[in-house]
């Protein structure tokens, strides 16, 4: 299997109003570093799992709906808690859903979203996009 990762860096503000969170539950800010993983089995003719540009483009797409927005107020999260967790499968499947109608999207095997909030802390997602 082959994987293309490709980083990003986004900044959010968001809430998390469970006593889980201590002192989580109230408004603060969060830098994301996202990686992305393409997964496929076999390079296309031209020797790559997918064009670094065009993956990159795409995340940059995904990411500026949530850059410097407050996810309570985010309509996509309306109702949900915007975890590390949660926002990594939201990536991953926004990504997944634009990359589908690239030449190379459609031979993708599945996408990994990693999301390091600092050096010792991180959460993944991975979405098969093999069946």
């Amino acid at each position: 299997m082959f994987r293309l990762t490709v980083r990003r860096h986004f900044m959010i503000a968001h809430s998390l109003p469970r006593e889980a969170f201590g002192p989580a539950q109230a408004l603060h800010g969060a830098t994301f570093v996202a990686e992305v993983a393409f997964r496929r089995r076999a390079l296309n003719d031209d020797a790559i799992v997918l064009d670094i540009g065009a993956a990159g483009t795409v995340i940059e797409e995904v990411l500026a709906g949530l850059n410097y927005r407050n996810l309570d107020e985010h309509p996509d999260f309306a109702g949900k808690l915007s975890t590390t967790e949660a926002l990594a499968r939201y990536i991953a499947q926004s990504v997944a859903e634009k990359i589908k109608d690239h030449d190379d999207g459609r031979h993708l095997e599945g996408i990994d979203v990693t999301l390091r909030e600092n050096p010792d802390a991180w959460a993944t997602f991975s979405l098969d996009l093999s069946a």
